[in-house]
């Protein structure tokens, strides 16, 4: 039996191609002039539209070499994230970014709540500063970075609520107390030079 001798090779190419919808677009709207010519707003014809007629010709004028857009026989396009796909990145995963939160004060036996008004805010201003879902990290950890470091010194803390005032007006989350609770033990060891 002959052995295979064809090596078999794939390449993704994945990211935001800036600009790459530039030069789609000025390959399509190359109209002719007439009467019979149909005049298309450009604000009419989103993002997303423009990216789905990609060609691999696109990509060569995009700045690909030929090469390597010869390794790429299949272009497939996402659309963008809209505001319930941003908020399913924060919430749902397994290691979504609230969940480690919610895992991180969970430790010093405190729950962490985001209001579905606040995640809605969360999302659209990721949106709104076009970052897509890179953009949620920053967001939270501005909204988190207080509580982080107040929460395991503050007694009888048991719940932290993250409100739509905490992104809108950059408020503090509110903190729930509980005087029930027992007095936490101070978890820091500090080790002494010798």
């Amino acid at each position: 039996m002959a052995e295979n001798t064809h090596n078999r090779s794939i390449f993704i190419c994945g990211g935001a191609f800036d600009g790459l919808e530039n030069i789609i677009e000025s390959r399509i709207n190359t109209s002719t002039v007439g009467f019979n010519t149909k005049l298309v707003d450009k604000k009419d014809i989103k993002y997303d539209e423009y990216i789905k007629k990609c060609e691999t010709k696109d990509l060569i004028k995009y700045g690909l070499i030929p090469e390597l857009v010869g390794r790429l026989p299949i272009v497939a396009t996402l659309e963008s994230l809209d505001e319930d796909a941003l908020i399913k990145i924060l919430t749902e995963p397994k290691n979504a970014l609230i969940k480690q939160y919610q895992k991180l004060l969970k430790f010093d036996d405190v729950e962490l709540v985001f209001t579905e008004e606040a995640l809605k805010l969360v999302a659209k201003k990721a949106m709104e500063r076009n970052l897509g879902a890179r953009g949620l990290r920053g967001i939270i950890e501005e909204i988190m970075r207080d509580v982080m470091y107040e929460v395991p010194d503050e007694e009888n803390v048991k719940e932290v609520i993250v409100t739509e005032k905490c992104i809108t007006e950059g408020a503090k989350p509110e903190y729930v107390y509980d005087a029930t609770r027992p007095r936490k033990e101070n978890k820091r060891v500090i080790k002494k030079s010798a």
